[in-house]
């Protein structure tokens, strides 16, 4: 049989997660090479990562490189900032290569996400791998392909040497909060804090936007740990909801429904095996039925509805026994209406009540639906199929969404959180309109006139006229009120990242500042930079101000240039005391892929009753 030798990968194209590009011809010649092509928005692709780390972990110490080729499906996806966003997010280690325009995609005759190619030392196609559960396979093939190298004396044993990048610690103590839970009774917000593998929970923040936190659910360890608070564990929780004096928790990556006893703080498994499962019926109960990636919940009275996105489909939970079922959806990924057995969904990763009426925000199909419960038929709100998708405000089938995340009631319509258009939108499920409520259609912190904008925002809950999302490539939460427009970026008073020893630098000692009394006070902070580097305006940087353990302000940003502003209240300055700045930044080369976090922290006595109203704080980041 003819042998098929591997198209190259470097195009010209951007690479991410490396401090070069990669060719077939040179670097990755005398090694086992295994291309992962994948896009983030994928639920598939994302259920493959375990095993590609699984298997980059056995391999470690053999000639084998991994490779992620970004083919993108949504037009948000195209874009560095948005996939280096991703890359930390999913906490990928290899490299990845951006392929525009999927040429390197058409050169493998690729035909679906994910799909894995294996390499040979010599640059010859072994084999392709598509759709997920091939961990076993994969595994054979890497190592047959290495024996059989190791016969033909091909494989290298020179080490590649390939830089990695780390993500920024965020001020905010968060990274990249998923799902958020806002309950008015019991004047609590609730936080998935997916990538810190945690539950924050905290009062309802005041008229500053500060929010005292009460506690924190979770070591910040990957497991499925049950038991106190500070012994429990998650992966990548998502959805929150309360009910019967419980939290209920959508732990993700587990593949697991928690609850969280809101006076004990205790942690118990109530539905779930650990293990995903390919199961499109359900009819099991407790922690006899797997599940396949819940990404959100919806409780109405003791039954829970939960946003089933690895198997498409809603499933319901009858929450006094545990007993589970798929609800709606036939497990086939698409757009079609109809009764709820036979109706198909695509990634429902978004889920809430209205009048009696279940609406998800299906993302794989840019679409809101909903399903009738008094008939059991699922209808589409908005949205049309797996590759219509935009920006455009207006009625059906005009109006487009792009992989909305997050929807929830307000009044008699619904927020929708937009995720990769970075907007927030108000639908109207009975005129099947959507129109753009804050955010400008691109990524960011601040919009050009003041009001709130986003970075892929995947969660919102409402109180009243506020509306809470989880910003999350922003590590944030913010607070807008549906009227008047006006927001906050929530300062989680006491929050800390369990990671906090992770690239803090020596603390800086700047001088005593008596500042004027009664006004507020502006903060600039500018950091030298190792030759030929810059300011990464494709990550966010944050600043959190604090006083004695007290948090007084914080800011998130995104620039290219120094200095970065934050502003403490008037209503924050005390009349003596110490305060301390943290902030958060990442700096790239120049004509490099590779970016490097950094944090800063400056420390000063402050008084009050002087003529000062904007403090200089200066620094050079120490040598990596």
């Amino acid at each position: 049989m003819e042998r098929i030798r591997a198209p190259e990968v470097n195009a010209g194209l951007g690479w991410l997660n490396t401090d070069r590009p990669l060719r077939m011809g040179e670097e990755l010649r005398g090694r086992v090479v295994v291309l992962d092509f994948w896009t983030y928005c994928c639920i598939n692709c994302m259920h493959i990562l375990p095993d590609l780390a699984f298997l980059e972990e056995k391999y470690a110490g053999e000639p084998v490189v991994f490779l992620g080729v970004h083919s993108a499906k949504f037009a948000n996806e195209a874009s560095r900032e948005t996939i280096r966003a991703a890359i930390h997010r999913y906490e990928i280690r290899h490299p990845v290569v951006i392929d525009d325009d999927m040429r390197i995609w058409r050169s493998y005759a690729v035909r679906s996400w994910p799909t894995v190619v294996v390499i040979d030392p010599a640059g010859y196609v072994v084999g392709a791998f598509a759709g997920e559960g091939n961990r076993a396979a994969l595994e054979q093939a890497i190592g047959e392909t290495l024996r059989q190298g190791r016969f033909a004396r091909t494989l290298t044993d020179q080490p590649l040497g390939i830089q990695r990048e780390s993500e920024v610690r965020a001020a905010s103590g968060l990274a990249f909060p998923g799902k958020i839970f806002a309950e008015a009774g019991l004047k609590r917000l609730f936080v998935a804090d997916s990538n810190h593998n945690r539950v924050v929970i905290a009062e309802l923040p005041d008229e500053s936007g500060v929010s005292r936190v009460v506690a924190v659910v979770g070591t910040g360890e990957v497991g499925a740990a049950d038991g106190p608070a500070d012994r429990a564990t998650f992966n990548h929780p998502q959805g929150l909801a309360t009910g019967h004096g419980n939290l209920y928790v959508a732990d993700t990556e587990n593949h697991l429904i928690r609850q969280i006893h809101l006076e004990s703080l205790e942690v118990t498994t109530i539905v779930g095996t650990g293990q995903m499962v390919y199961d499109r019926a359900g009819g099991g109960r407790g922690t006899q039925q797997g599940l396949n990636s819940p990404w959100d919940l919806a409780i109405e009275g003791s039954t829970m509805y939960v946003a089933m996105a690895g198997e498409h489909q809603i499933w319901r939970i009858d929450l006094p026994v545990a007993f589970a079922r798929a609800f709606a959806g036939n497990g086939r990924e698409n757009l079609a209406d109809g009764p709820t057995e036979t109706a198909a969904l695509a990634q429902p990763s978004g889920i809430c009540l209205l009048n009696g009426t279940i609406y998800f925000a299906d993302s794989e199909v840019s679409a809101i639906r909903g399903i009738d419960m008094a008939n059991e038929r699922v209808f589409t709100v908005i949205g049309e199929g797996l590759f219509s998708f935009g920006d455009v405000d207006g009625v059906h089938p005009q109006a487009k969404l792009q992989h909305p995340l997050g929807v929830a009631a307000w009044k008699n319509s619904l927020l929708v959180a937009d995720t990769y258009n970075h907007k927030l939108k108000i639908v109207d499920p009975g005129a099947r309109a959507a129109r753009t409520a804050f955010g400008t259609g691109r990524a960011g912190t601040t919009a050009p006139d003041g009001g709130a904008a986003f970075f892929e925002p995947g969660g919102v809950s409402v109180v009243g006229d506020f509306v809470f999302v989880a910003d999350t490539n922003n590590h944030r939460v913010i607070r807008v009120h549906l009227v008047t427009g006006k927001w906050h970026e929530i300062t989680f008073e006491g929050l800390e990242s369990p990671r906090r020893g992770h690239g803090v630098g020596e603390v800086n000692l700047a001088r005593p500042v008596s500042v004027a009394a009664h006004k507020d006070v502006e903060i600039g902070v500018a950091v030298g930079l190792p030759p030929g580097a810059h300011l990464s305006p494709e990550a966010p940087w944050s600043i959190r101000v604090s006083s004695g353990g007290i948090s007084l302000t914080q800011r998130t940003g995104r620039t290219d240039r120094w200095p970065l502003t934050i502003t403490v209240p008037a209503s924050s300055v005390r009349n003596s005391a110490a305060w301390t700045v943290d902030a958060s930044f990442a700096y790239c080369f120049d004509g490099g892929g590779l970016c490097v976090p950094k944090n800063v922290t400056w420390s000063f006595d402050v008084a009050s009753g002087g003529a000062t109203s904007r403090i200089e704080l200066e620094a050079q980041a120490s040598p990596e």
